[in-house]
């Protein structure tokens, strides 16, 4: 990038810090302006909630000089144990109550106690209550026209209540009093994007669209306020409160945002007042700023965002131009260096032809050689499988060979000893383990390729019994014991009755060297297990068991734990494989018992009226 493309996305980012600056600065003013509207806007809102409350008062006031003036008020007064009058009175204050949805309707004489109530039969019922420590009551008593708001100290409900003295014969002779329950005017008032709240005199909130905000002062309650309230009960003390508000007025003309803190956050609200000097009451319209502040984001994000894409655009077209005019340098550059470059290849190539020269004849040298070395690496391979295939051979015939040797040794022995019988058995026992080497040198021989000879059903349970009678011998001559866990019907397995015999022969005489260094006397479990279509075979010892790496590595060839006068590693190898071929699978693991567990899976076969030997 050219030096005027620089400039320009400097300038750029310098009119975007303007920008941004901007419009920090003019945040305040779109959301003090907002602010304006919406105090504008909610104060209909605060005249309408003002005239309701006015027009339901003005409703309420006359009806207790109009129920003061009934004949039987007056006779009940007059004779308070009547008992069918005041039944009466009080039939005519439940219809009352009802006609003008009033809260309740009572009569009081001038001790305060109730005579005749409304809610008579109710469990909050006001007969036999004494009202005379309300301020409305001594109002009333006194002549005047009782007024107050206070809770409820029987029905525990929030009113206002009216009262009116009942005159006879030029004096005073009792009070009525009507209950107005405010809860109607604030079901009104929720629902609405504003709060409402009503305050007496103390600053006490006794009416709001919210429920925790009631009984709550918006300032601190002197002493004297407090013990008013307390011996006039018109509030709960236990809930009296001070709403921890803070009020700053903005820099245009009657606005005021009131800041309320609870519950762990902060509310702010755009706050309408006006008085109620006749009742000595302030209704308050609060109207959150949330919706006033997302509209200042909103129009100063929408400007912010005008400018900046004049801004940019205006950035683009310039770097436009100043790409065009550094791509006309560039190519005038990029001609002249190409001119020098051409000269430069043309001497590096003939340089490189002489150097490529030089490599086509190293390159003939190497391919002979290696043509030679490859040769001598299928001959070393010739001569190494040579030598495996020597090994595995003299590896598998000692067995059978020291079996023959044994059989001779005792047939020699029945001979001097004039058994000749015993003698020809051992005799036929050495003829068929020749015959048992010619086929395991004739197995060895295909060790590494897939054997020729037919795969087929075998009975399984003469495999297991020839292969643990060829290693009786050592078996004896170790002590050890042979634990079969066979089942009662013959099993049929798929593959080569003399390989499976030599894979079994190696498991047991592997089983046998691996508890040679046991204390105790070593056990050969052996087990069969028919599972679905495959039948599996357990050659287990009670030795130490396997390490985890040797599990691994186990199965290659010429791998083994003994010492080298003791075993090439190929037994395992050849038994792997002859399984393989097969299809079946052979694993090993340790027993949660102890000792080394090989299992032989092979794939379950019909039987067959007669089986050839392999």
């Amino acid at each position: 990038m050219g030096a005027m493309t620089s400039k320009i996305w400097k300038v750029t980012a310098l009119a975007l810090l303007v920008v941004l600056g901007a419009a920090w600065l003019g945040f305040g003013f779109a959301e003090r302006s907002f602010f304006k509207q919406s105090a504008e806007q909610s104060s209909s809102t605060l005249r309408l909630a003002v005239a309701g409350l006015r027009g339901a008062l003005s409703r309420y006031e006359p009806l207790p000089s109009l129920i003061a003036d009934k004949a039987d008020i007056k006779l009940l007064l007059s004779n308070p144990h009547d008992s069918t009058l005041v039944e009466a009175v009080n039939m005519q204050l439940r219809q009352i109550a009802n006609g003008v949805e009033a809260s309740d309707v009572y009569v009081m004489n001038l001790d305060g106690l109730t005579l005749a109530a409304s809610n008579f039969d109710t469990d909050t019922s006001f007969v036999a209550r004494n009202f005379s420590y309300r301020p409305y009551f001594k109002i009333a008593a006194e002549g005047g026209l009782g007024r107050y708001f206070a809770l409820g100290t029987t029905s525990l409900k929030r009113g206002y209540y009216f009262a009116a003295p009942v005159r006879f014969a030029g004096r005073i002779i009792g009070v009525v009093t009507v209950k107005i329950n405010v809860d109607s005017f604030e079901a009104t008032w929720r629902g609405n994007r504003n709060e409402i709240i009503v305050s007496d005199e103390k600053g006490i909130i006794f009416m709001s669209s919210r429920a925790d905000w009631h009984f709550k002062s918006l300032g601190p309650l002197s002493p004297d306020a407090r013990a008013a309230i307390e011996q006039s009960r018109q509030y709960p003390i236990g809930q009296l409160g001070e709403l921890p508000v803070s009020t700053e007025m903005l820099d245009v003309a009657d606005v005021r945002v009131m800041s309320i803190t609870g519950a762990g956050n902060s509310e702010r609200f755009i706050a309408n007042r006006m008085p109620m000097s006749e009742i000595g009451w302030t209704v308050d319209v609060l109207t959150p700023t949330a919706a006033a502040t997302t509209q200042a984001y909103v129009a100063v994000l929408t400007a912010v965002l005008i400018l900046l894409l004049v801004v940019l655009m205006t950035a683009y077209l310039l770097q436009r131009r100043a790409v065009l005019f550094d791509r006309i340098n560039a190519q005038l550059e990029a001609q002249e260096e190409l001119e020098n470059r051409v000269n430069e290849r043309t001497a590096d190539l003939n340089k490189a032809n002489v150097q490529l020269r030089q490599e086509v004849e190293e390159r003939t040298a190497a391919e002979r050689q290696l043509r030679k070395t490859q040769a001598d690496l299928v001959q070393a391979g010739k001569l190494a499988a040579l030598g495996q295939m020597s090994a595995a051979l003299s590896h598998e015939i000692n067995q059978p060979l020291a079996a023959a040797k044994s059989y001779a040794d005792n047939a020699c022995a029945y001979l001097d000893r004039d058994r000749p019988k015993e003698a020809r058995q051992n005799i036929g026992r050495i003829s068929e383990l020749v015959d048992r080497m010619a086929a395991i040198s004739k197995h060895l021989r295909n060790f590494a390729r897939k054997p020729q000879e037919k795969i087929g059903p075998i009975p399984l349970a003469v495999v297991i019994n020839d292969a643990i009678e060829i290693m009786s011998g050592r078996l004896k001559a170790r002590s050890a014991s042979t634990k079969l866990d066979l089942p009662q019907s013959e099993l049929w397995v798929r593959g080569g009755q003399v390989r499976l015999q030599q894979v079994l022969v190696n498991l047991i005489s592997n089983a046998l060297d691996a508890t040679s260094e046991n204390k105790k006397a070593p056990v050969i479990f052996l087990s069969v297990v028919a599972a679905d279509k495959h039948v599996r075979i357990i050659v287990r010892d009670n030795g130490p068991g396997l390490p985890e790496d040797v599990i691994e590595q186990m199965f290659d060839p010429f791998f083994t734990t003994k010492g080298t006068s003791k075993g090439l590693g190929l037994g395992l190898s050849i038994s792997y494989n002859i399984i393989k071929d097969f299809g079946g699978d052979l694993s090993a693991s340790n027993h949660p018992d102890g000792g080394a567990e090989f299992t032989i899976t092979l794939d379950a076969a019909e039987p067959i009226a007669e089986v050839a030997a392999e």
